[in-house]
């Protein structure tokens, strides 16, 4: 199923079931959160020890 049927789907579950009002709250905290995430690390201010770094591959 591609990606606008999904979400064709999901809109149309949701307007037959609208979410709580506490789980609107906590999706709208979700999204917040990590859009701030992704602009602190956009602008560069993730710290260093944060950040993944790729392992070397070496045989056991």
């Amino acid at each position: 199923m591609d990606l606008f049927a999904r979400l064709a789907l999901r809109m149309a579950y949701w307007l037959r079931h609208p979410p709580s009002r506490q789980q609107v709250y906590v999706m709208a905290i979700v999204v917040a959160v990590g859009a701030l995430i992704v602009t602190i690390e956009y602008l560069g201010y993730w710290p260093e020890w944060m950040r993944a770094q790729r392992m070397p591959r070496t045989p056991i």
